[in-house]
């Protein structure tokens, strides 16, 4: 089977790039960016939005905190106890529900960032979902270390991907 003919021929094995007619009856060419499809090194990456962080290396920088923050924040809400006992169990499934949520719209914001196979964006998630858990999930940190198993430790339940 000739692999050329499918391909464009002489572009190598790759397809020539989409073409429409411009108002004059010529041909002009539509430019697509690529997107990285395997994780790289280096600060020229976009992180969930459009131009952002450019090339910057402060704004990169940012951009990993914010990432950072965003992962520990996820794992804040999922290990964090903010309902009252005795609250009216409408006003509790309202609050659990709208903590769910945000909990939910983070963790999405998360894995996008991630999306964008940058290796520093990965290492960043990772580490605040890493801390975030040491602090907020883990027993290391909590008030008592003798509690029953059955006493509930969130308002949420885990997260399932």
């Amino acid at each position: 089977m000739d692999h050329d003919h499918m391909h464009g021929g002489d572009m190598g094995g790759m397809a020539s790039p989409p073409m429409s007619m411009n108002g004059t009856g010529g041909m002009m060419h539509r430019h697509k960016m690529m997107m990285h499809m395997t994780f790289f090194w280096g600060m020229n990456a976009e992180v969930l939005f459009s131009g952002w962080p450019g090339t910057s290396t402060k704004m990169y920088a940012l951009s990993l905190v914010f990432v950072f923050a965003l992962a520990i924040l996820v794992e804040w809400l999922s290990g964090t106890h903010l309902i009252r006992e005795g609250t009216n169990n409408v006003a509790a499934g309202m609050i659990q529900t709208m903590m769910h949520a945000i909990r939910v719209g983070l963790a999405y914001m998360v894995m996008l960032a991630v999306m964008s196979f940058n290796a520093g964006v990965f290492l960043a998630a990772l580490a605040g979902h890493t801390l975030g858990f040491f602090v907020f999930g883990s027993r290391v940190f909590k008030k008592k270390a003798g509690s029953p198993s059955y006493q509930k430790t969130s308002d949420l339940p885990p997260m399932s991907c």
